[in-house]
């Protein structure tokens, strides 16, 4: 693959959006895991404090069984993965949710908003996110705050619980028939907005523009696919490979379209809308609000407020305050310093959850000193994230060990974050032949939160060391993103980015990374194989 990625296909993946960008986190609220692992700390390498002298690397020594089943396989690449430290490792963001004390709901851990979880007596409802979206045409775009509106009128094929885990939805069923066939048995009581009938025919042909390069901006994610096709009222997948995230990737991927509506000229998906969903579209006006009224003839249960309209207001504290003023009843991405102010208003509140965003510095091991190993893991000791996540992130955060975070299919829980050690750093940093070296770290501006802020501390420790000065660069996120999607070797040496992970599966959290594409910025055999094995064994 080529390195030809465009820049809106980059933001998309690296959270464009985060919506969530800004999700973020509450001290000792409710999570999956804090990142501190619990295990003996697998990697082998001594991490008692060292007294100045001590250059030992971190290493991962564990061995794979002889038949490793695929959790094993990703759980042994994120081990390695640690001692290879491609990263700095941070910490994984939390999603914080203004809400109305109407509304009950739970927030999710992968950043979704579907109005059908509410529960609430309330008629009409506002949610307001930083941004909309720039099309209707629910594969136009793979962003969060795109999918949050979509899904209350375009269903995915399938959805998935809390874990991650497939669940049924318009696909009632689900098998693998052979090594690279999967068979999808279809709802037959579910309706298009427009009344028609939905087909096994026309989800072949939703999976199959999915997969289409030209129209869908998820065609490199939903799968290895050949082809979708009509049997006998159910749909057969033809794979070009064992694909064991298949199942994983339709939760996420793609949505269920007409084919007649979506082939007439006369309509336009990019500006209307033609689902199976719980609310059909009333209302779209572009960067300015997209409202849904209730679907009576939604196949499911039906939701509890009669329309939702979302709008964008992209400055925090303006959302903040629109809740707190009743013009929005839930509004996205909260920062930690605006809690108090939604804990003293009335008839609000907050929710959180740690979301499925890794937020970590990049080390491109094609530059100097960064094709170092022992460099690389120097700057791991010299950052103390817990005190990162602890001053700025005002503890909504858990620091991370590894590129898959914890509850995500194939995380390692044997392995330990880094410790702050800025003694052993400077020893390694020695020990690289790069002592006196001058780094300097890129950061986006308000793309994640407190982005910057993070950069400038994590910059901050390493400039600390005796033998290495760092700087940070505040950058804009655009002009950043252009210089990433460039050759590996024209890329930035050393940038802090976050990477959202829908499909909870260690194979989406580093293939993109560490194997030949348009993100790779680390080069090591042996994982890169153990990825490719990952990807041969079903689950």
């Amino acid at each position: 693959m080529s390195r030809d990625i465009d820049r809106r296909t980059f933001l998309q993946y690296s959270g464009a959006t985060a919506a969530t960008a800004a999700s973020v986190g509450l001290a000792g609220c409710g999570g999956n895991g804090n990142g501190n692992g619990n295990g003996d700390g697998t990697p082998s390498g001594d991490d008692t404090p060292s007294d100045g002298a001590d250059a030992e690397l971190r290493t991962y020594d564990e061995e794979l069984p002889e038949d490793p089943s695929r959790v094993e396989v990703l759980q042994h690449a994120n081990g390695l993965a640690n001692a290879l430290a491609p990263w700095v490792y941070l910490h994984q963001q939390f999603s914080i949710y203004g809400i109305n004390d109407d509304i009950e709901w739970d927030a999710r851990p992968d950043e979704d908003i579907n109005v059908k979880e509410f529960s609430t007596d309330r008629d009409e409802i506002t949610i307001s996110q930083g941004q909309l979206l720039e099309t209707l045409d629910p594969t136009g775009e793979n962003s969060t705050p795109q999918y949050n509106i979509v899904v209350q009128a375009y269903e995915p094929f399938l959805y998935r619980d809390r874990e991650g885990r497939p669940i049924a939805l318009i696909v009632s069923d689900w098998e693998r028939t052979a090594e690279q066939e999967v068979r999808l048995t279809i709802r037959d009581d579910v309706q298009f907005h427009n009344g028609d009938d939905m087909t096994a025919e026309d989800v072949a042909f939703s999976i199959n523009r999915a997969n289409n390069p030209d129209v869908s901006e998820v065609a490199g994610n939903i799968g290895d696919i050949a082809e979708a096709r009509a049997e006998d009222g159910d749909v057969v997948l033809d794979l070009d490979s064992v694909t064991p995230t298949i199942f994983r990737n339709l939760t996420v991927f793609g949505r269920v379209l007409q084919r007649s509506w979506v082939e007439n000229e006369d309509n336009d998906i990019a500006t209307e809308i033609n689902g199976t969903g719980p609310y059909e579209l009333d209302e779209y006006v572009n960067d300015t609000r997209v409202a849904f009224t209730k679907f009576d003839g939604y196949w499911g249960e039906a939701a509890d407020p009669n329309s939702v309209t979302f709008t964008a207001i992209p400055e925090n504290g303006p959302r903040v305050d629109a809740l707190i003023a009743g013009d929005s009843d839930l509004v996205t991405n909260v920062r930690p310093s605006d809690i108090p102010d939604v804990e003293g208003a009335e008839g609000v509140g907050y929710d959180d959850v740690p979301s499925t965003r890794n937020i970590f510095l990049v080390m491109n091991d094609v530059a100097e000193p960064f094709d170092s190993q022992e460099f690389r893991q120097a700057m791991n000791f010299a950052v103390d994230v817990q005190s990162i996540i602890d001053s700025i992130l005002n503890e909504f955060g858990n620091q991370t060990s590894q590129p898959t975070l914890p509850g995500h299919n194939g995380h390692n829980p044997d392995i330990d974050p880094y410790p702050y050690d800025p003694e052993r750093a400077e020893a390694l940093v020695e020990e690289s032949g790069h002592a006196g070296i001058e780094i300097e770290l890129h950061t986006p501006v308000g793309r994640y939160l407190r982005d910057a802020d993070v950069a400038e501390a994590a910059a901050n420790q390493i400039n600390e060391l005796e033998n290495v000065t760092c700087t940070a660069n505040r950058r804009d996120f655009g002009e950043l993103v252009n210089e990433l999607l460039a050759e590996q070797s024209e890329s930035p040496a050393f940038f802090l980015i976050g990477w959202g992970n829908p499909t909870l599966d260690g194979d989406y959290a580093m293939s993109p990374w560490f194997t030949e594409g348009a993100f790779q910025h680390f080069n090591n055999e042996e994982l890169a194989e153990l990825l490719q094995q990952a990807r041969t064994i079903p689950e």
